[in-house]
């Protein structure tokens, strides 16, 4: 079903931002689709900069006298209410990361790596969307893609993070009124569309596969992020190491769940430096995972360290539970090279200071990705330009 608001009209007459209701939304207006790359990228470093300001006030404890501040801040308690793993500041930190990025010098650098991508089209395509839930706004960058080049955004949003997309959804419509018609979401099952980019665990991929197969698509699957250790880290990076590891409860998938160590590693110098989060259990929906865990371990008499808030164990695994970390030793580097190409399709990224690891990633760097740092290593911007030429 859709709805069709005449959003201008609205917020004229309440003065605050229009949520994007429940069913599927279209806004109504008398704007055309036909904006080019150069208006689109100046609508979303606005946005960066709405959210920037946003944030700083908030991380300040300013009083928050602008209404655009006020509406966000109503947006961000209601997603804490729908879903407790979304803490207020964990939603500061999301957002926090999308402003960083969102400036016209990130966005400029991003798309003029691909020469072709039209900065008119005239005939956009229907991209459907299935985001993952995760995390607070883990699907924006989906969202950034399809918009930024020119194409109609139509997504099925997760039950876990319903209010937080539509929320910058709202935001970006009242910078640049254009794309309102080219923002749709769907409470029922995705149809009528040309594309498909979803994201799920490994279960719900193979549905994906299923229905969506026969389109142009993308399908990503569950990864994790991993860090080698060379034991030459000063504590000041295992500080950071704990923030790839424990930021967002450990629930992204570019969270490290797996550590490579060398033989005869100190654990316990370690995970003395990840108390900055020893006070992670007080999320009653943590710490639950972290008290289960634990008795798990103990009745089956598992070797494990223990912080406290985090349970450490030996594992060739590269998942690990809520709560769990998982690592393995190795004797050399080109070991761990054999062992990450082996697990590749599992890894989303590697974090280490050690430069024998191509691409590897800074300690405390993991949830910061640059927008050309593509979830599963599949170039989202190349797929959507494609898609636009007929090739896909």
């Amino acid at each position: 079903m859709f709805t069709s608001v005449n959003d201008q009209t609205a917020i004229k007459k309440q003065q605050k931002f229009t949520i994007y209701k429940d069913t599927c939304v279209i806004f109504a207006g008398k704007f055309s689709l036909a904006m080019d790359l150069s208006a689109r990228i100046k609508a979303f470093s606005r946005l960066g900069k709405f959210i920037r300001e946003f944030v700083e006030h908030y991380n300040q404890k300013q009083e928050l006298t602008d209404s655009r501040h006020q509406w966000l801040e109503e947006q961000m308690n209601q997603a804490l209410d729908k879903n407790p793993w979304f803490t207020i500041p964990h939603i500061l930190e999301a957002l926090g990361s999308m402003g960083e990025y969102l400036t016209a010098e990130n966005l400029n650098q991003w798309t003029g790596q691909y020469p072709d991508l039209p900065r008119e089209l005239p005939s956009p395509k229907k991209v459907g969307v299935v985001p993952a839930g995760n995390i607070p706004l883990v699907g924006f960058h989906d969202f950034l893609s399809v918009l930024i080049t020119g194409n109609i955004y139509y997504a099925k949003l997760s039950s876990k993070d319903p209010i937080l997309p539509k929320a910058m959804a709202s935001l970006l419509h009242e910078t640049e009124p254009r794309f309102g018609e080219q923002i749709l979401f769907e409470d029922q099952r995705l149809s009528n569309f040309d594309a498909i980019i979803a994201t799920g665990s490994n279960n719900t991929s193979r549905y994906f596969e299923y229905y969506f197969g026969p389109y142009p698509h993308i399908i990503r699957k569950n990864r994790n992020g991993v860090a080698v250790l060379t034991g030459k880290e000063t504590p000041a990076e295992m500080q950071r190491l704990a923030k790839d590891v424990l930021l967002y409860f450990g629930l992204g998938c570019r969270n490290v769940s797996k550590l490579y160590l060398p033989e005869k590693y100190d654990m316990n110098g370690l995970l003395d430096q990840f108390k900055d989060y020893e006070r992670i259990t007080d999320n009653s929906k943590y710490g639950n995972n972290y008290d289960y865990n634990k008795s798990v371990f103990l009745i089956n008499q598992v070797p494990h360290y223990d912080t406290g808030f985090l349970l450490v164990k030996r594992d060739q695994r590269i998942p690990s539970p809520i709560s769990t970390l998982h690592y393995e030793t190795y004797h050399s580097l080109e070991e761990v090279k054999r062992s990450i190409e082996w697990s590749h399709n599992q890894i989303q990224c590697v974090v280490s200071h050690c430069e024998e690891l191509p691409g590897a990633i800074p300690f405390g760097q993991a949830q910061y990705p640059h927008l050309w740092d593509y979830a599963d290593g599949i170039d989202t911007l190349r797929f959507l330009v494609s898609l636009n030429q007929g090739e896909v």
